[in-house]
């Protein structure tokens, strides 16, 4: 375990707050180093041009068609209570938002899953953590790269599971845009929060948790998943890469995984390579982290 910083008594009323704080950043980090991780292994590029290029086009084309004939009448609107130059801002954004709607209700439960799955499984074989994939797909042990190395899985291997509450979360939101100043900023946040959720989705599936245990796990995150699936949420409005960025932030969720893994076992996995020094764990300074089991009761 990492020593712990202990503060100046005086500054010690100001250990919860920064610790939040600290807990908010490392997780909102993740979906950024997972842009960093992906862009340094040529070897995922494949998964990205040969599946998802496609959608980018796709995706592309919807968002074409949304700015063409709804972002000025939703634009005039939005003045009546932003004024010409916030409501330019606020109508972007709900624009993107539409667009999202449609893309994830459309295309991306039903085309993109088996490669974040992919993504994810490679970015772990990668961080040596072979032994939690093995059980769950064939591995080819002497393929030149991980995304190589990976066969067919032997069970159901699922990302993010469709969730139609997301999609409806997403459509009665949409109006939090209406309000100045705080409306779009609230959007992403309770949407990020509610995509956040699923970041360690395929961890849990690798694991073999109940549903009951995963939930578990999720309530034990969740101010980290409200930030990490924050960011994510911002990288997927960003029209045309939004695809791409499907990808970078599976990778990122692998990366904290890997050191969640880490700190579970006790054991010296191979970090990822852009670690924020001096990040925290997710125990209290004197509680040594719970032994790993496959099946947690």
């Amino acid at each position: 375990m990492e020593p712990q910083i202990r503060l100046p008594k005086p500054t010690r009323p100001l250990g919860r707050p920064l610790g939040y704080l600290s807990r908010a950043l490392i997780a909102a980090s993740y979906p950024l180093r997972g842009i960093y991780y992906f862009l340094r292994h040529p070897s995922y590029y494949p998964l990205f041009i040969g599946r998802l290029l496609p959608l980018s086009i796709i995706s592309f084309l919807v968002y074409l068609i949304l700015f063409t004939f709804a972002f000025l009448p939703q634009y005039a609107f939005l003045a009546l209570f932003h004024g010409l130059s916030g409501a330019w801002f606020n109508a972007v954004v709900l624009v993107l938002g539409e667009g999202l709607v449609i893309i994830q209700g459309l295309f991306e439960g039903f085309f993109v899953d088996e490669c974040r799955v992919d993504v994810f499984d490679a970015t772990l074989l990668d961080l040596g953590l072979d032994d939690l994939v093995a059980p769950h797909r064939l591995l080819f042990a002497d393929a030149p790269t991980s995304v190589k190395k990976l066969g067919k899985p032997t069970s159901a291997a699922i990302y993010q599971p469709w969730s139609l509450i997301q999609i409806v979360e997403l459509i009665i939101f949409l109006p939090l845009n209406l309000i100045p100043y705080v409306g779009t900023p609230a959007f992403i946040i309770i949407t990020g929060a509610r995509l956040g959720t699923f970041a360690h989705y395929r961890w849990f599936d690798l694991r073999g948790l109940t549903k009951k245990e995963r939930k578990a796990e999720v309530r034990k995150r969740m101010w980290e998943n409200i930030w990490f699936g924050t960011i994510a949420m911002i990288l997927e409005l960003i029209p045309i890469l939004s695809f791409f960025f499907l990808l970078t932030s599976t990778t990122g969720a692998a990366l904290w995984t890997a050191k969640l893994e880490q700190q579970a076992r006790g054991s010296s996995v191979s970090a990822p390579p852009a670690d924020v020094p001096g990040e925290s764990q997710e125990h209290g300074p004197d509680e040594p982290p719970p032994p790993y089991v496959d099946n947690p009761v």
